[in-house]
């Protein structure tokens, strides 16, 4: 498996933007479905959203939806996340993730990057 690095993170504010990247080195990426999770100081990690191996329609969490947008660049190995009007509770650690199938459950993700920080000021 290849590696998965996340960038874009950062401090915003409150009703900011922000978009995180995720550059694989799999040399098959486009055959994985690639999804988004964070995790909160004090929470569990938590599934935010997927996107299939072609890119169509997106999957998300309630908590993001019509916010958050999920995109891919299989020429380029890279996926992102569109993130608008942030609130202090998108703060989190965001890691992006591989899994061969449609799935929102962690365990069915096989490969995980590093995470990078997004911190939402109020």
């Amino acid at each position: 498996q290849g590696q998965l690095v996340e960038s874009g993170g950062g401090l915003v504010q409150a009703g900011g933007s922000l978009r995180l990247s995720c550059a694989a080195s799999e040399p098959t990426f486009s055959r994985y479905v690639m999804g988004w999770f964070r995790q909160a100081p004090g929470k569990e990690r938590e599934f935010v959203g997927y996107i299939t191996t072609t890119g169509g329609p997106s999957i998300y969490a309630d908590s993001v939806k019509g916010r958050f947008i999920i995109s891919r660049d299989n020429a380029k190995n890279t996926v992102f996340l569109q993130m608008n009007s942030l609130k202090p509770e998108d703060t989190a650690v965001y890691y992006c993730a591989a899994a061969t199938r449609w799935s929102t459950a962690q365990n069915d993700y096989i490969n995980w990057g590093q995470g990078t920080q997004v911190t939402v000021s109020s």
